[in-house]
């Protein structure tokens, strides 16, 4: 599949509130039931991309966004701010074509330059896809949460996954680099 990745803008909006919605209608990726509005989808974008975390698109040779992918905040406590959360959604005709690997591919560059070091996926549904496609990019699995989510009449298991960023946990991290900041450390 040929793909270009950019940085995502508000213009992409629409799109990506339609991808999640039909994420949240119809797989197990997110652990949400109702479909947020795109005013709340802006409201997570601007957070997003305000505290830094890398924010993008994949389109198509013909222009159309067909999945998105950002970085963002394990948790807020300041100690985790050097670990960072994955998330990828695809519209349905891309899925299996390459482009969450690209997009994942992209998202781990982006946060190394940023001087993170850790990664993370919490997958939703332990979707053996996403586990698949973490796993090729040297993520190691961490642990399976059992019954963690009830959506679609089932029971649903989370897969965790990480990855070492840059000198991972072989190092101190540099005083005054981008993460010391994110949390007003």
């Amino acid at each position: 599949m040929s793909l270009t990745l950019r940085d995502a803008t508000l213009a992409d909006l629409p799109v990506i509130t339609e991808i999640y919605r039909e994420s949240v209608l119809n797989g197990v990726a997110t652990y949400e039931i109702n479909p947020p509005s795109e005013k709340e989808m802006r409201a997570r974008f601007e957070t997003i991309i305000a505290n830094g975390y890398p924010y993008m698109v994949a389109v198509d040779r013909d222009g159309t966004i067909i999945g998105y992918a950002y970085a963002s905040g394990f948790r807020t406590r300041t100690a985790y701010r050097f670990l960072v959360e994955d998330s990828i959604y695809l519209a349905p005709e891309a899925r299996g074509k390459g482009a969450g690997k690209a997009l994942l591919v992209e998202l781990v560059r982006r946060c190394t330059e940023l001087g993170f070091r850790q990664m993370v996926a919490v997958i939703g549904g332990a979707h053996p896809a996403s586990i698949a496609v973490h796993r090729a990019l040297g993520f190691e699995h961490q642990g399976t949460m059992k019954a963690t989510g009830f959506k679609h009449g089932r029971w649903l298991d989370t897969a965790i996954m990480q990855l070492a960023l840059g000198e991972g946990q072989t190092s101190d991290p540099p005083e005054g680099v981008y993460p010391d900041t994110l949390y007003g450390v």
